[in-house]
């Protein structure tokens, strides 16, 4: 291998139902990994059937009150939580569906557990790609995320690493993410979005910087539509910062989406972030057009294994789902024909280059002990890298994790870690 990839996947994730007609639809998770399996990416991985994060690691970001809510509520009962759908904003685009509470546990684990395992060098990338829900906010759902997996497995980050670059590519504005770390230097928040239009979430101006000691730490490339990889975002997003959120709802032909990216296009973002060579904790998010999305992270899980793969897909059994062409880089029909100017790119580089001189100095970590690990990684064996690790081989117990002074002392010496949300159109 090139490098040591955990990828983590649970089997069940994939049927969960937000409801007919919905359009974000779990299912995306299973045609995913079908392809995995069947191009045999998995060989080259170290496969995990994930933790299942408990309410207790969900309230080290989100409210008692909210996470309990989650937890008791049902499609059964709802009725009865009349004015806690209100106040915590779940109701049409967030609706409560059987096994809410599992749903939102199994993604939330498997990217804390990626986190936990980049902290112990276990691996040097961590794909989950059913993570990645980043517009929850800390009191409340918000565009179809619940839990924010990405804020909790970036303060599991920040135990080892001084600080931490967060990259989304989805069209959507991480709100979640920006609002959870806008007063710190310790994480950069960068995300390139479609704004303006009133189109959904309605943040993510370029002039959004950060406050106080977070001030020039968050950095935003609000984009139109029409937008393409062979001419405008490839060259803007790689002047502008090294690092990626891989939502595939930028793509072309995406149900919610009005950007025009190849799966191509969006493959080299990805891989321009791996080249760094730095810790990377890669996550999904959005992408409503599930055979593409599908596409998008088996290519992206290739590039991330420098792995060639075939144009034409292996026979699956989700092989129909992706017909007529049944190809991994069939022709994207562009969704909208608007052309962004040179001038507008320009005005957002210029504006975006400016605030990045601001950035005089590293945030600076005073030594101090690590707090205890959600999860603890003492194990008896060491893994096979083409076999699946098993989840009983690791302990949530944080008893017999040593925090001694060297481990205290990595927090300062240890480099920036990457986690990059991948989200499609």
């Amino acid at each position: 291998m090139t490098n040591r990839t955990s990828y983590f996947y649970d089997p069940d994730v994939g049927n969960f139902h937000y409801g007919a007609g919905h359009p974000m639809k779990p299912h995306r998770l299973s045609l995913t990994h079908s392809l995995v399996l069947h191009y045999g990416l998995y060989k080259k991985m170290m496969v995990f059937k994930p933790y299942k994060a408990s309410q207790h690691d969900m309230c080290r970001f989100h409210s008692e009150d909210y996470i309990d809510f989650l937890q008791k509520v049902s499609p059964n009962n709802m009725q009865g939580f009349t004015k806690s759908l209100n106040t915590f904003n779940v109701g049409d685009d967030c609706p409560v569906f059987p096994g809410l509470f599992e749903f939102c546990s199994r993604y939330t684990g498997a990217s804390l557990q990626g986190a936990t395992q980049l902290n112990h060098k276990i691996c040097d990338i961590a794909i989950n790609w059913a993570g990645g829900l980043h517009h929850a906010k800390k009191f409340e759902a918000s565009g179809f995320c619940y839990v924010n997996d990405i804020v909790i497995s970036i303060l599991e980050l920040l135990k080892y690493h001084p600080r931490v670059l967060y990259i989304d590519i989805d069209i959507h504005h991480g709100d979640g993410v920006q609002e959870a770390f806008y007063l710190t230097d310790r994480v950069m928040t960068v995300s390139f979005h479609k704004y303006g239009n009133y189109f959904f979430p309605g943040t993510g101006d370029m002039y959004e910087v950060g406050a106080e000691s977070g001030r020039y730490y968050c950095l935003n490339v609000p984009l139109r539509d029409g937008i393409d990889d062979q001419s405008e975002f490839l060259p803007t997003s790689q002047n502008v910062i090294p690092a990626v959120h891989c939502g595939a709802d930028s793509l072309g032909c995406d149900r919610l989406g009005c950007f025009n990216l190849s799966i191509r296009g969006h493959g080299e973002c990805v891989e321009f972030v791996k080249s760094f060579k730095i810790p990377l904790l890669v996550l999904g998010g959005g992408g409503y057009t599930v055979r593409n999305v599908a596409r998008c992270w088996t290519f992206e899980t290739s590039l991330l294994l420098e792995e060639s793969i075939s144009d034409e897909l292996p026979y699956s059994e989700y092989f129909e789902y992706f017909a007529p062409d049944f190809t991994l880089h069939p022709d994207v029909n562009a969704v909208c024909t608007e052309t962004i100017t040179l001038q507008y790119l320009e005005q957002i580089r210029q504006t975006v280059f400016e605030n990045l001189k601001m950035l005089n100095h590293a945030p600076s970590v005073q030594i101090h002990d690590v707090p205890s690990d959600m999860l603890n990684y003492e194990r008896n064996d060491e893994p096979d890298p083409d076999e699946r690790g098993a989840e009983e081989n690791y302990t949530r117990s944080a008893s017999h994790l040593k925090l001694s002074q060297r481990a205290a002392s990595s927090v300062t010496e240890s480099s920036c870690c990457l986690c990059l949300c991948v989200t499609l159109v």
